[in-house]
């Protein structure tokens, strides 16, 4: 690689997304490139059903059970990197992702298994599920309150149930989880505190919260069993906001992350003092393209949801 190369990758960072960013029809642009119809047959053939057709076609209420969404959006991202690798642009130096996104980064880092890859995340959603019946968790956002303030809306509302604060996604934008009785007192004590904003998620489990803890058992038998790579690429995990190499603590960073707190915020933070300026949001959508705005306004965001934004992204840093 050339100086000039080096140089840029030494300021570019991937960012993976999570769930919730999945939508049907996503990667139609690509419906014709070699390197996304082969990693979506490959993902195809391991998990048992037709990856592609479930993203393009659904029905939607099956995308968006979290045991289908989770293969799906890293088979999206993983596609996007591939596409990515063939283009002319240089690596990144560093990735991260957004709670299951997280498992992309580790995937294109080199250091988990893409096949390996596929069968943990649709367990990791399968445990999940089962940890939580159908509405006894909720998760809900909380726009424009402090973080503290909105921790203690939290303590003040569990009583002897579960909630707390699991995604910190920007300054002012929160997400919390819990027992759904819980999280609903918690939703009018954030209103009350000054939140402009409580919406409840349409999601089917309250993740990064202690009603996750049973499934993080599970996953942890679950990753006992698979060998880590060494990796290619630093990846910054959620829970620490750490850079681990050893795969007995990159194991241990993702049972802890299925119940406690996403740090996005400290993430970002951390990458941008490393000083990387450029960010590429590797998967669908661009949610992760806006929270880096409100988080660091200095900071440079690219697409690669589309063709178009990937091919801007490209000329950009190649």
């Amino acid at each position: 690689m050339s100086d000039t190369s080096s140089n840029v990758q030494n300021k570019t960072a991937f960012i993976f997304p999570g769930q919730g960013s999945q939508s049907l029809g996503m990667l139609s642009d690509y419906s014709d490139n070699a390197e996304v119809i082969q990693t979506f047959q490959q993902a195809s053939d391991v998990l048992g059903y037709d990856v592609w057709q479930l993203c393009q076609q659904g029905p939607e209420e099956t995308l968006n059970q979290t045991d289908k969404t989770q293969p799906a959006l890293l088979t999206a991202s993983v596609a996007l990197w591939r596409v990515w690798q063939n283009s002319a642009a240089a690596l990144p130096s560093i990735v991260a992702g957004h709670s299951l996104g997280e498992y992309s980064a580790l995937v294109c880092a080199g250091i988990l298994d893409f096949e390996q890859g596929l069968k943990l995340v649709e367990q990791r959603g399968l445990f999940m599920q089962q940890a939580v019946p159908p509405g006894v968790g909720k998760m809900a956002a909380i726009i424009g309150l402090d973080d503290n303030k909105v921790k203690a809306a939290c303590d003040a509302s569990a009583q002897t149930e579960i909630v707390s604060p699991v995604n910190y996604n920007s300054p002012g934008q929160i997400v919390i989880a819990g027992n759904t009785d819980a999280v609903d007192r918690a939703m009018i004590a954030c209103k009350k505190s000054g939140a402009k904003r409580a919406m409840p998620l349409s999601v089917s489990v309250p993740s990064h919260c202690l009603l996750m803890k049973p499934a993080s058992e599970k996953l942890q038998d679950v990753l006992n069993s698979i060998t880590l790579s060494e990796p290619n690429i630093s990846v910054v995990n959620n829970e620490g906001v750490a850079i681990e190499t050893h795969q007995d603590k990159i194991k241990q960073a993702l049972v802890r992350q299925l119940y406690c707190p996403v740090r996005w915020s400290e993430v970002i933070s951390f990458i941008a003092k490393n000083g990387i300026t450029k960010f590429v949001e590797c998967g669908p959508g661009k949610v992760l393209s806006g929270l880096n705005r409100r988080i660091d306004r200095s900071l440079t965001s690219y697409n690669t949801y589309q063709l178009d934004s990937l091919n801007q992204a490209v000329e950009a840093l190649s």
